[in-house]
């Protein structure tokens, strides 16, 4: 069904996650996994924050294969062939869900799986969501897995409706 899956990961547990499905899903579909972490550092103005650019530039640059080899050997622990990749946002006005799909492109994805922490409300008003965002660009199927935060607050009603009931 699917032969070519890029998950984009961040570090997070979700994302860790949103790997761990998107494995169970190659494996199942003898399918290519793509981890994508991606840079994205926002221009900064002419000032004090300006010298130190380049060198959180090289530290993102940095965790990206630090993560990508870690999600990398959870490939091959797996038997679940792909390459990892690290890019960058272009600094032409693009954000992450845009360089995902930029990626999701480059790649010849069919599936997309991705977390999300399944905020609401202000949190999400504030934070904005990533993931949200891809969908609304996807041209493939999008798969999202709940963090377990999100998975705790989903159940929560039905516990509160126990305790009054």
């Amino acid at each position: 069904m699917y032969q070519r899956i890029l998950t984009p990961i961040d570090g997070s547990i979700t994302s860790s996650h949103a790997l761990e499905e998107a494995l169970r899903v190659a494996r199942a579909n003898d399918a290519v996994v793509q981890p994508l972490f991606i840079v994205d550092l926002q221009p900064v103005a002419y000032d004090a924050a300006a010298t130190f650019y380049p060198d959180m530039r090289d530290a993102l640059i940095e965790e990206g294969r630090r993560l990508t080899t870690d999600a990398a050997a959870r490939m091959a622990q797996e038997g679940v062939k792909g390459t990892p990749r690290v890019a960058e946002v272009n600094l032409n006005g693009d954000d992450i869900a845009q360089c995902i799909l930029r990626c999701a492109e480059d790649f010849g994805a069919d599936l997309v799986v991705m977390g999300t922490h399944g905020r609401r409300g202000w949190q999400r008003l504030m934070l904005g969501s990533v993931a949200e965002r891809f969908m609304r660009l996807a041209r493939c199927p999008v798969m999202l897995v709940p963090g377990r935060e999100a998975e705790e607050r989903a159940s929560q009603p039905e516990q509160d409706e126990q305790l009054a009931g």
